[in-house]
């Protein structure tokens, strides 16, 4: 039998038959008998505190109290809750103040840390600890939470119509052989030795330094990586533009996906699939955007069928969570500090289902405001589908070109 089973058999077989201090005091013998760490292994085995053991320990070198004097069965400072009984439900008002309390409570407007709720419920004439609060917090099943991105806002009727409407344009050509792709433009990175989020193993003591400031400059050069992922064949391609956002440059991040790495891949394929975003440089009220997918679609002898996803539902995008969540894993803690940084490290990412990316530079500029005359738009060959032809359209390719 060891140490700590013979400790527990002598107490089980003792405490039955000894009031609260005379436990007390075993105890206390027993700890000082074993030496260093016996007090640990006696409050584990008792269940007592080290606090209670350490004032036993004292009680033994004093003088004894008189036969009979011992604390009874439940005495001692009862809880706050008990003594004030409105302390629960003043706190609750003050943590929760629109369905508990006040409106108009001080802490409408203000950070319900432990501390401020203690100090408020102290003027209220329900002194606590801040302590006190957080353990009552906690009895009451409240822990620190952080905001929960779950509320859409207002929903398009035809929001779920329409991802039903892609997913069976998607099957459809992928039945095909054909290419179905999601577009879209990652974050603007600044480029230049600027902090990144996130961490990397370094040699301890030992981080990368970056400029303390970053602060917004249009003199500072920025990335703007613009993505095409097929899903078929879980591949991505980024190109990596110095100028703006503009319709004419995603169009061109397609073209060169089909030049690099679409047309090798579908050989056969007579038509591509396209989904993108509502809004932004793929936009569909955008004309450029439009016009651009035409002379692309003559150029490559393509039809090209594009579905929008509804206003709000950008995160449902597959190139987002499949290859833009993957890059930027890919590169936290690295100061992007040259274009070729930008472009190596886009290239480099993989992932262990088999991504693979490729990235390349494009220095050409793109204005903005570019217009587009109704006569062009009219020489377009653009046919809106019957399911909500502002999101669904095709647009075949043509021998001359627009």
């Amino acid at each position: 039998m060891s140490a700590t089973e013979e400790l527990q058999y002598r107490f089980n077989t003792l405490f039955p038959h000894l009031n609260e201090r005379q436990q007390h005091l075993i105890a206390a013998f027993d700890a000082e008998q074993l030496g260093r760490g016996g007090i640990a292994i006696v409050s584990r085995v008792t269940g007592f505190s080290r606090p209670t053991i350490y004032r036993a320990i004292e009680s033994l070198s004093q003088r004894p109290l008189p036969v009979g004097r011992v604390r009874h069965s439940g005495a001692g400072r009862k809880a706050l809750i008990q003594c004030d009984p409105q302390l629960v439900q003043a706190l609750e008002a003050l943590v929760d103040p629109d369905t508990r309390g006040d409106p108009m409570s001080p802490l409408r407007w203000t950070c319900k840390s432990t501390r401020e709720l203690a100090r408020l419920l102290t003027a209220q004439g329900h002194p606590v600890s801040h302590m006190t609060v957080a353990q009552l917090l906690h009895d009451l099943h409240y822990s620190l939470q952080s905001n929960a991105k779950t509320k859409e806002g207002k929903q398009h009727p035809d929001r779920d119509a329409q991802f039903r409407y892609i997913q069976r344009q998607s099957q459809s050509f992928l039945d095909r052989g054909w290419p179905v792709i999601s577009v879209d433009t990652k974050k603007k990175e600044l480029v230049g030795n600027y902090g990144n989020s996130g961490q990397e193993w370094q040699p301890a003591g030992q981080p990368v330094g970056v400029d303390v400031h970053d602060f917004p400059d249009p003199d500072t050069p920025k990335a703007v990586p613009r993505g095409v992922y097929d899903e078929q064949h879980n591949v991505g391609w980024v190109t990596v533009g110095c100028s703006h956002d503009t319709a004419r440059f995603a169009v061109e991040s397609i073209r060169r996906w089909w030049g690099e790495m679409g047309h090798p891949l579908y050989r056969r394929a007579k038509g591509v699939l396209v989904c993108a975003d509502s809004g932004g440089s793929n936009g569909y009220r955008l004309r450029l955007w439009k016009l651009e997918l035409q002379r692309w679609a003559n150029e490559s002898g393509l039809d090209v069928t594009v579905c929008h996803y509804p206003p709000g539902t950008s995160k449902w995008n597959k190139i987002e969570h499949r290859l833009f969540s993957q890059i930027t894993m890919n590169w936290r803690g690295r100061p992007l500090e040259s274009y070729q940084v930008v472009v190596n490290l886009i290239g480099a990412t993989t992932t262990e289902t088999g991504l693979r990316v490729r990235a390349d530079f494009d220095k050409e500029f793109y204005p903005t405001k570019v217009k587009v005359t109704k006569s062009e738009l009219a020489m377009m060959d653009l046919y809106p589908h019957k399911f909500y032809g502002e999101w669904n359209y095709s647009i075949n390719h043509q021998t001359t070109s627009v």
